[in-house]
């Protein structure tokens, strides 16, 4: 008999503990959805429109669509950290935003209700939600103008419109010379990525201090070693206390000499304090940090309790003046 693994077996015993009208019924809606797939359109090309440290999954459609992933401008927009009480998916919140009663009227501004809905398409196997890439600007100019009339009641509203001036800012200058580049048939001779580089070395340096520079799986594997569900349920964005003397002892004491108390000081001396490593260089600082970050999530991974990743750590990534134990 035939051994299933994954999701496989998972369906093999929700398969035999359906009865035969269930498995029937289970069957039929299995096909309509496949039909429904089908409808979708396709994406005949796809790539990633770099602005700073984000990077948004961007596609053009067979019907000559051009769509950007919903999940990368919420990140563009800073609503993925955004704390949610009602319990909702991370998925959701671009639609939240959409529909905030203050806001509604500047966003959609005598657009049909339906402007701004994801749009679904398929690429390769994979069905993505996205949004026409003219809604970001769109969105963009309804938060600068909320800003223009004194709106912004909350400060995650000057966060995302703080974004939305650096980001229409940088599409502003994007779009000049591209329509110079056209005017003078320059287009055909210019590199490849040349404008995905001119927006991404204008908006980089101003976009820095609201990067996220910390993987979810960092978090995500934490949260598995002191057996915490995640995401939380009653909160999204709720983090045990401890976890910043984790990530003090395992990210900035092993990053270089002295630098924790470098960081606090600096970060003591500022007017809003923010996150430590806001005050990394952009140089060199942020590069070492996420090659740092990404080994750190590696051995996260390897562990299967608190004590093997810090034993793993210290092996790895000793302390600055530690001495490193071998195994002999």
């Amino acid at each position: 008999m035939k051994e299933f693994t994954g999701r496989a077996r998972g369906a093999a015993a929700r398969n035999a503990s359906m009865t035969p009208e269930e498995r029937k019924a289970h069957a039929q809606k299995m096909a309509e959805a496949r039909k429904e797939r089908a409808k979708l359109p396709k994406a005949t090309h796809t790539g990633l429109l770099k602005i700073g440290d984000l990077e948004i999954p961007c596609y053009i459609t067979e019907n000559g669509e051009r769509v950007l992933s919903g999940r990368g401008m919420q990140e563009a927009l800073r609503l993925v950290d955004e704390e949610s009480s009602s319990g909702q998916k991370p998925g959701s919140r671009m639609d939240r935003f959409l529909n905030t009663k203050s806001l509604n009227p500047l966003i959609y501004k005598g657009r049909m209700p339906d402007h701004f809905r994801p749009m679904k398409f398929q690429f390769g196997s994979q069905t993505i939600n996205g949004y026409k890439a003219e809604t970001l600007p769109e969105i963009c100019e309804a938060m600068l103008e909320a800003r223009d009339l004194g709106m912004l009641d909350t400060q995650r509203k000057q966060i995302i419109a703080k974004q939305c001036d650096i980001l229409m800012r940088g599409f502003a200058r994007v779009g000049i010379i591209a329509l110079v580049d056209e005017a003078t048939g320059y287009q055909k001779d210019r590199a490849r990525d040349a404008l995905a580089q001119i927006l991404e070395k204008f908006v980089a340096k101003e976009l820095q201090p609201w990067m996220k520079t910390f993987p979810s799986e960092y978090y995500e594997h934490l949260f598995r070693l002191y057996d915490y569900p995640f995401p939380p349920e009653s909160k999204p964005q709720w983090r045990p206390q401890f976890f910043g003397n984790i990530t003090n002892d395992v990210i900035y004491k092993r990053l270089a000499p002295e630098l924790l108390p470098e960081l606090k000081k600096s970060a003591s001396k500022a007017e809003k304090r923010g996150k430590l490593h806001q005050w990394l260089t952009s140089n060199i600082g942020h590069p070492k940090l996420r090659e740092h970050l990404a080994s750190i999530v590696t051995l996260l991974k390897l562990s299967n309790s608190p004590e093997e990743f810090k034993s793993l750590v210290d092996k790895v990534h000793p302390r600055f003046g530690d001495t490193l134990q071998l195994d002999i």
